[in-house]
């Protein structure tokens, strides 16, 4: 299936689940299960914008892969289109990875727009090769999100993923936040043969293959059905979704589903 009909059946599919949800009142979600499959809390949230036509981008590659094997991180590979025209075209690279990169760049205001770089659970970005600084911003970030965070289970029954949030915390402003749902590869090693790496056998970690917003949270409990058959793609082992403040905001929840 092509990506970009993957994107309308989520969307058509998130949009009768929603308006279903809406009508059905409370979808406050109850005590996990084994089958929800995320027993740690999520801290942070990791995209790497990255691309293998990029000569810096192996180490910032590497690195995500050791936070990726932490269970309260949720560490994503984003690769960009923007340099296929250096030798190589990168094999997973969208441009819909590409837009949000510069729509965070626009939201933060500082216009910064580069491989490798590391946004933190939306809302700083660092030198995605720099083990310190992205500690760093995990460690500020984290903390800043805290009092926000939205508890969200997401989990599949049958051939049906499951969404549930909870409400936003008493005594906290709420603003409107994206739902968003990412199909990942967890691995895929790329043999380049032209560009900056030429010759090199490139290992990717969590690849989004596709990210589409399928419905709002607005501070209420919510719950989203989406059929499993809707978002399979090859070679695509699990999804994610982000809740995340507006379009390019703050990330303020995250949880991880199998799609096997």
């Amino acid at each position: 299936m092509k990506l970009k009909s993957v994107c309308a059946a989520i969307a058509s599919c998130a949009v009768a689940a929603f308006s279903i949800a809406a009508a059905a009142g409370d979808a406050t979600p109850g005590p996990a299960t084994p089958a929800e499959g995320q027993a740690t809390p999520i801290r942070a949230v990791i995209e790497l914008f990255t691309s293998q036509g990029c000569s810096s981008c192996p180490p910032a590659d590497t690195l995500l892969k050791s936070y990726s094997d932490d269970p309260s991180i949720v560490a994503l590979s984003m690769p960009v289109d923007y340099w296929d025209y250096l030798g190589w075209k990168d094999t997973y690279a969208s441009s819909r990875n590409s837009d949000r990169q510069r729509a965070y760049a626009k939201a933060r205001g500082d216009g910064a727009i580069y491989t490798p770089q590391a946004v933190i659970n939306g809302m700083v970005h660092v030198n995605g090769s720099q083990k310190n600084d992205i500690d760093n911003a995990v460690e500020m970030t984290s903390k800043d999100v805290s009092i926000q965070r939205v508890p969200v289970k997401f989990w599949q029954e049958r051939n049906t993923l499951n969404i549930a949030t909870g409400p936003a915390q008493p005594g906290r402003e709420v603003r409107e936040a994206t739902v968003w749902l990412g199909v990942v590869q967890t691995s895929a090693m790329v043999d380049i043969k032209t560009g900056e790496n030429a010759g090199k056998s490139l290992v990717y970690t969590n690849v989004v293959r596709d990210l589409t917003p399928i419905g709002l949270w607005k501070g209420e409990p919510l719950m989203i059905q989406i059929p499993r058959g809707a978002v399979m793609l090859a070679d695509t082992q699990k999804s994610v979704v982000l809740i995340q403040e507006g379009r390019a905001g703050p990330i303020i929840g995250a949880a991880w589903a199998g799609l096997w």
